[in-house]
C-alpha cells in the first residue's frame, strides 16, 4: 500500500473517531437524564417520576412556565416583527445601528437585564429618585409578577424573532413583489397578500424559538419570581437543589425531563407548522427591498428609536445610575455620586476577580477547544452521506436546544461519581462547568465553520491532492487559512455566550468556583444591589465591545455567521 493511501486512511479514521467522540459526549448527558428520570417506575407511586407528577408544586410551576413563556412569546413577536419588517423591507435610515442596538439585549445576560429593569422601577430606584418620579416608599415593585417576568422574557427573545423573520424576508423573491406592483397592487396590498403569507414560516420559527428560549430562561424568573414566591420549572429545580442537595437528583431529573419534553414538543410543533406552509422561498434576493415609507419615514424612525430607548437605553441608564450611588434609594446628584461600588468590586472584593478569572478561563478555554475541534469535525461531516450528516448534526445540537437547567442536571447525574479508571471527581469543580460548556456551545462554533466550508471551491483541494499534498497538509495549508475568519468568529461567539452564562452554572457552581453570572445573581440576592449593578455595567461594556469586534470582522465572513449582520 502506498504511503499516501495509508496517510489518507489514518486521516479518515482519526476524523471518524473525533466525530464519534463528540456525538457520544453530546448524547451521553441526555441519555443519563432519561435513565434516571424513568428509573424505578415499577415502584408505582414511589417512583421519582410519579412523585413529581403528583406534586401540586410541579403543575403550578408548569402553568407559570407556560403562561410567562407564552406571553413573552407574544411580546417578542410584536417587537421582533416590527423591527424585522421595517429594517429589512423599507428605506429607513441608520439600519446598521438599529440592528446592533436591537440585538444587544439578546447578548446581555438575562440576570443583568432583570437587574437593570429592577433599578428602573420601584420606590428604591435611584434614577426615579433623582428625577423626582419615584413612587412612595412601600409601593410594590411592579416587575415582581408574572407579567413582569413575561415582559423581560419577551424583550430578551425578541431578537430571535427578528433573526428568523429577517432570514425569510431577505429570501423573498424580488420578482414576486415587482410583478404585483406592475399589476397595479398598492403597497399595503403587497404587504398583506404577498409579504405576510410568504414569510409565515419565519414568523412560526421565530415564535417557537422565543417560546423555547423563554421556557428555559433562569436568570429573569429567578430575579423577578423568587422574591415574589412565583416559581417556574427552572427556578423550582434550583430551589429544590439548593434546599435538598444531591439527595433529590432523581426527582430533579424527572422535572428536567418535563422541561425537555416541553422544549422538544415546541420544536416539533414548529416543524409541523412550517411544513404546512403553502409557500416556499426559492432564492435569495441579495439585498433588502425598498418599500418607500414616504412622509412616514421620520415618524417610523422616531417610533423605533423610542422603542429602543424604552427596552435598552432607559434600563441601562438606570443600571449605571444605581452603580454610582452609595446605597439603593439614594438619588444621584453632585453630592451623592461616588465610584465606591467600582472600587469595592474591583479593588476589595476577592470574589469579583475570582469570578472574572473563572469565567474568562471557562469561556476562553471552551472557545479554544471548540475551535480546535470544529474544523476537523466540520471537514469530516461534509464527507458523510446526507442522512447520516443530518443525524449527527441533530445529536450535536441537542445540548444547545435543551434548556440549560436540563443540561446542568444531566451533567450532575453523569459526573456525580468519580470517573471510572482514572478515579477523578468532576462534581463540584470548574471541570464540570467546562464539560457542560463544551457540550452546550459546540454547535455555536461548528455552524460558522460548516457554512464557510460549504462555500469553498473543491478544486483547490483537488489540485493540492494531485500535487501530492496529504490530507493533513491540505487541511493546514489550504482549508485552514480560508476558514480562519469563520473559525475565529465562532470562537468569539462561544466566548461571548459563555462568559456571562448563568442557567447552566447556577446549578453547577460551588464555593470558590463562581462565574460572573453567578456573582451578579448572588450579589443581588444578598442585598448588595449597588455592587451587582457595578459588576453588571462592566459586563455590558465587555459584551458591547465583543459585539463591535464581531461586526468589524463581518465583511470577511460568510453571510449569516454574525447574527446581527445582514
Amino acid at each position: 500500500m502506498s504511503p499516501s493511501l495509508t496517510q489518507g486512511s489514518q486521516h479518515r479514521w482519526l476524523l471518524t473517531l473525533l466525530t464519534l467522540t463528540v456525538v457520544l459526549l453530546s448524547l451521553a448527558p441526555s441519555l443519563r437524564l432519561l435513565v434516571e428520570a424513568l428509573s424505578d417506575l415499577t415502584q408505582g407511586g414511589n417512583a421519582p417520576l410519579w412523585r413529581v407528577l403528583q406534586s401540586a408544586s410541579t403543575w403550578r410551576a408548569l402553568w407559570h412556565s407556560l403562561y410567562t413563556s407564552g406571553l413573552g412569546m407574544l411580546i417578542a413577536l410584536a417587537l421582533g416583527s416590527l423591527f424585522a419588517f421595517v429594517i429589512t423591507l423599507t428605506d429607513i435610515r441608520g439600519k446598521a445601528w438599529l440592528v446592533f442596538c436591537f440585538m444587544l439585549p439578546m447578548m446581555i445576560p438575562p440576570q443583568v437585564t432583570a437587574l437593570s429593569w429592577l433599578q428602573l422601577f420601584g420606590p428604591a430606584s435611584p434614577l426615579l429618585k433623582s428625577i423626582g418620579m419615584a413612587p412612595p416608599l412601600g409601593s410594590p415593585q411592579p416587575l415582581y409578577s408574572a407579567e413582569g417576568i413575561a415582559l423581560l422574557l419577551g424583550i430578551q427573545s425578541a431578537p430571535l424573532v427578528f433573526l428568523a423573520l429577517r432570514t425569510s424576508l431577505l429570501s423573498l423573491p424580488r420578482e414576486l413583489v415587482e410583478a404585483a406592483r406592475i399589476s397595479g397592487a398598492r403597497q399595503n396590498q403587497v404587504w398583506r397578500h404577498i409579504v405576510l403569507p410568504v414569510t409565515r414560516s419565519g414568523l412560526v420559527a421565530g415564535a417557537a424559538m422565543a417560546f423555547i428560549s423563554s421556557l428555559g430562561n433562569f436568570g429573569i424568573p429567578a430575579m423577578l419570581g423568587i422574591p415574589a414566591g412565583y416559581y417556574v420549572l427552572p427556578t423550582l429545580i434550583y430551589q429544590r437543589m439548593a434546599s435538598f442537595g444531591t439527595g433529590v437528583l432523581a426527582e430533579m431529573a424527572a422535572l428536567s425531563l418535563l422541561i425537555g419534553v416541553l422544549a422538544l414538543v415546541g420544536v416539533a410543533l414548529q416543524q409541523h407548522w412550517m411544513g404546512r406552509s403553502r409557500f416556499g422561498l426559492v432564492g435569495h434576493s441579495g439585498r433588502a427591498h425598498d418599500f418607500s415609507l414616504g412622509r412616514f419615514r421620520a415618524l417610523v424612525t422616531v417610533l423605533l428609536v423610542i422603542v429602543l430607548l424604552v427596552i435598552l437605553v432607559a434600563p441601562l441608564v438606570a443600571l449605571v445610575v444605581s452603580s454610582l450611588v452609595p446605597a439603593m434609594g439614594v438619588p444621584l446628584n453632585a453630592d451623592t455620586a461616588t465610584l465606591n461600588a467600582y472600587h469595592e468590586v474591583i479593588g476589595r472584593q476577592g470574589a469579583t476577580w475570582r469570578a472574572m478569572r473563572n469565567s474568562f478561563w471557562l469561556a476562553g478555554g471552551a472557545a479554544v477547544v471548540l475551535m480546535l475541534c470544529s474544523l476537523p469535525l466540520a471537514y469530516r461531516l461534509q464527507r458523510l452521506p446526507a442522512r447520516l450528516q443530518n443525524l449527527t448534526l441533530s445529536i450535536i445540537e441537542l445540548p444547545y436546544a435543551l434548556p440549560g437547567v436540563v443540561l446542568a442536571i444531566a451533567c450532575i447525574l453523569l459526573f456525580v461519581r468519580p470517573l471510572p479508571i482514572i478515579n477523578v471527581a468532576l462534581y463540584g469543580t470548574l471541570g464540570l462547568i467546562f464539560v457542560a460548556y463544551l457540550a452546550r456551545f459546540l454547535v455555536v462554533c461548528l455552524k460558522p465553520v460548516s457554512a464557510s466550508l460549504a462555500q469553498l471551491d473543491p478544486s483547490l483541494e483537488e489540485a493540492a491532492q494531485l500535487a501530492g499534498a496529504g490530507p493533513w497538509r491540505r487541511l493546514a495549508t489550504i482549508v485552514m487559512p480560508l476558514i480562519a475568519p469563520a473559525l475565529f468568529a465562532g470562537g468569539l461567539l462561544v466566548f461571548l455566550l459563555a462568559v456571562n452564562e448563568l442557567t447552566v452554572s447556577a446549578l453547577l457552581w460551588s464555593a470558590g468556583n463562581e462565574t460572573l453570572g453567578v456573582l451578579i445573581f448572588n450579589l443581588d440576592e444578598g442585598g448588595e444591589s449597588v455592587l451587582a449593578s457595578a459588576v453588571s455595567v462592566l459586563v455590558v461594556l465587555m459584551v458591547a465591545s465583543l459585539m463591535l469586534s464581531l461586526s468589524l470582522l463581518a465583511p470577511r465572513l460568510p453571510k449569516g455567521v454574525v447574527p446581527w449582520q445582514g
